[in-house]
């Protein structure tokens, strides 16, 4: 753990590393931590993932603030009105040249995306080097404007993954000298995470900063146990890393729910929570599992607005379990933050000046 922690600690102080520069809705359907998750059944004429993308491509209505269900244990309590992003994570299983040269599945894909302001991507699986300028080209072809960083090749085995963040640049900002692969000499993690610091669009003076850790275990539970337990050390890394940022946030597929991760290291830190949680609250496409989340240390971020959930993007589009098994075997999860910073009463803070209401 300690080769771990200082090899990491000098990647991100000096500046480093595996830096990949590229690029230049749905109605809110979210699983509330309340109630059990439904599947709309599939109806004559549904989605047809085989087909070639339509003239007339299903609806995607713009998801409101309205209809955004409260995940149990909020963090923070609610601000009056003002700017707000949304962050997601979303395993986008096998996610290669062949899936995205259907045109449907692509034109879906990029529609979820759209739904958020940051998205951590899990399961990239391609050796095509422009695969994620094609997609995110895609996502911006309807008039968006969204770029990307994507990471280098990792894992165990030859078949290799990357992650990559995708994020609204109307709403956000990269600090592209902070992105970097966490160092794992010992190869405690399967696939090393992927750190990259962001801020909102607003006065620079009281922006949100944070900084997303993107992971994807392995599921074999004798792996997933070391994993899990290695993790804490990784977010420990990447906080003290960051010097002054303590929003730091941990998202991906943990292939662990927060009960099995609460058992760990990592569910063990202090104040840091899972905000994807509560019985019958699922993140697979089958809906009887919750592999995905975001972990947030609640003392720190205070940006976090009490909102929270897992999208299912089956239910506007009517889709089988099966049709939506083509577009992943996940679904995104979510959470919303304040645009601006905070400080722990609830304030705004301005780096310029003493917190203002």
């Amino acid at each position: 753990m300690q080769r771990l922690l200082s090899l990491a600690t000098m990647i991100a102080l000096g500046g480093g590393v595996w830096m990949f520069l590229s690029g230049g809705g749905l109605d809110q359907l979210a699983v509330d931590a309340n109630a059990p998750p439904t599947q709309a059944a599939p109806t004559a004429g549904a989605w047809n993932p085989g087909a070639n993308a339509p003239a007339n491509p299903p609806a995607f209505p713009q998801a409101t603030t309205a209809n955004m269900p409260v995940t149990i244990g909020a963090a923070a309590p609610q601000l009056n009105d003002g700017p707000t992003i949304r962050i997601a994570s979303f395993n986008i299983q096998v996610f290669g040249d062949k899936k995205l040269s259907d045109s449907r599945l692509a034109y879906t894909l990029a529609k979820i995306i759209q739904q958020f302001d940051v998205v951590a991507i899990q399961e990239i699986r391609t050796q095509n080097d422009r695969h994620m300028e094609d997609f995110v080209r895609l996502v911006n072809s309807a008039g968006a404007h969204y770029d990307y960083v994507v990471g280098p090749r990792l894992g165990n085995s030859k078949s290799t993954e990357q992650y990559a963040y995708v994020f609204n640049t109307d709403k956000i900002m990269i600090d592209r000298v902070s992105v970097y692969t966490v160092g794992d000499p010992d190869n405690l993690l399967h696939r090393e995470p992927l750190v990259a610091s962001f801020s909102t669009k607003v006065d620079a003076s009281v922006a949100f900063t944070f900084t997303l850790v993107n992971v994807h275990t392995d599921p074999d539970a004798p792996v997933l146990a070391q994993e899990l337990q290695a993790l804490a050390e990784v977010y420990r890394v990447v906080r003290r890393a960051g010097g002054n940022e303590d929003d730091v946030i941990m998202l991906g597929d943990f292939n662990a729910d927060d009960q099995k991760m609460g058992q760990t290291r990592l569910g063990m830190i202090p104040d840091l929570k899972p905000l994807v949680r509560g019985a019958g609250v699922f993140s697979n496409t089958r809906q009887n599992q919750l592999y995905d989340n975001l972990l947030i240390h609640t003392p720190s971020t205070t940006e976090y607005l009490g909102r929270s959930g897992v999208y299912n993007y089956a239910q506007p589009l009517n889709m089988s379990v099966a049709q939506a098994e083509m577009v992943s075997d996940h679904f995104p999860v979510w959470a919303e933050f304040s645009a601006y910073e905070r400080d722990y009463n609830g304030r705004i803070a301005s780096r310029a000046t003493t917190a203002v209401r």
